[in-house]
């Protein structure tokens, strides 16, 4: 079958979340993917879900043999991608300058906290503290309320892996064009502040941006979460005043359509209104009554009941895969949908240098070279 990534070849060195999303996703778009590791590596498989449509090399890299075996490798791979700290790849001899000047068309991507450059280049991070200096943090929770953390990595996804992907594909294509490969520079605070966008305008034209206090927190009725009889919770996105007439009328509450955006007792008063409403009966409930209603209305899934989603699982964004040492996973599909190239699944998870030999053979090693590479802790 014919992918949109067919014949690239993606050398990815990195180990934390962003680098491993990010080269499955490559992968699923038909990407040749190698993840590479130190034989030593306990991290070196990672979350198992996050290895499909790839093979997995180990190797040192602080061994000269090591770092022969992967200057061969990168004289012939499309895509290289990396998530160590700024100049760790120099010190190992793998940097961009040094690799490019051997493959011209190389495309080097470094997926870091804070870039490879600015003052704090150097700092250490995760997902929290990345969200944290780009004001996302800082909005999130209720009013008067201490910062809530997200429950999903926005950073580390949205900010790095997506970015990267983003990025990948764009030098791949200016490649096509110039017939160059160049240097990608992936910052995940960076990614993160790009995604506080519609606070930061709020902010230029002087509105509030305290937690709770904007239209997408959680300030007004129409876009808020309500628990229901059962102890579940509703979502209600009715921002647009069409949906909120229409979730007002279907209740019978025409009174309350002008009062969408009211302050003080008025805004109370809505408030009461609905969340005395949904209390009345479970979620499920609610869910089957107002299916029909155009309002923007949905449930507060956990995650058994994500995985169980109609919807979910008719765009086979739920997918089973067999991984050698867990079993079968039910892991999540590829979000980009494409008419005549589809994404595609073709290896399950890898197992830890489950594919040395095989990669080893295809650079020319014989059984006896590779016991010694082995012996000598090479791979």
């Amino acid at each position: 079958m014919t992918t949109a990534l067919n014949n690239v070849r993606v050398l990815d060195l990195s180990r934390q979340l962003p680098g491993p999303f990010c080269s499955m996703m490559l992968g699923d778009l038909g990407a040749d993917v190698l993840t590479i590791a130190a034989p030593t590596d306990p991290m070196g498989v990672g979350l198992p879900m996050l290895g499909r449509n790839k093979r997995h090399l180990t190797l040192n890299l602080k061994r000269s043999e090591g770092r022969e075996i992967f200057e061969r490798l990168a004289a012939s791979a499309d895509v290289l991608l990396e998530g160590f700290r700024p100049g760790v790849t120099t010190k190992l001899g793998i940097d961009y300058v040094r690799l490019s000047a051997q493959n011209p068309r190389l495309i080097y991507c470094s997926i870091s906290g804070y870039g490879q450059d600015g003052p704090y280049r150097n700092k250490v991070g995760h997902d929290i503290n990345y969200i944290g200096y780009a004001g996302v943090l800082g909005v999130m929770g209720t009013a008067g309320g201490s910062p809530v953390i997200p429950g999903v990595q926005i950073a580390d996804i949205g900010g790095g892996a997506l970015m990267a992907v983003i990025g990948i594909l764009a030098a791949l294509l200016a490649r096509r064009h110039t017939g160059q490969g160049q240097f990608v520079d992936i910052s995940m605070l960076d990614g993160t502040l790009a995604w506080n966008l519609f606070h930061i305008l709020l902010h230029q034209i002087g509105q509030s941006t305290s937690r709770g206090s904007t239209q997408l927190t959680g300030r007004y009725a129409c876009y808020a979460v309500y628990e229901t009889r059962d102890g579940k919770y509703l979502s209600v996105g009715a921002l647009e005043p069409h949906f909120w007439r229409n979730l007002c009328e279907y209740f019978g509450q025409a009174d309350l359509i002008p009062l969408q955006f009211a302050e003080g007792e008025d805004r109370d008063r809505v408030f009461t209104f609905f969340r005395e409403t949904f209390l009345t009966k479970t979620r499920d409930e609610w869910i089957r009554e107002l299916e029909t209603v155009d309002i923007c209305l949905g449930p507060v899934n956990d995650i058994a009941e994500a995985l169980e989603d109609t919807q979910l699982l008719a765009r086979s964004m739920i997918r089973q895969e067999e991984h050698p040492q867990y079993g079968t996973l039910r892991t999540v599909g590829c979000p980009i949908k494409l008419s005549d190239t589809p994404p595609v699944v073709g290896r399950a998870p890898y197992g830890f240098g489950e594919h040395t030999d095989e990669v080893l053979r295809e650079l020319g090693f014989d059984a006896a070279a590779m016991c010694e590479l082995r012996a000598a802790g090479v791979v």
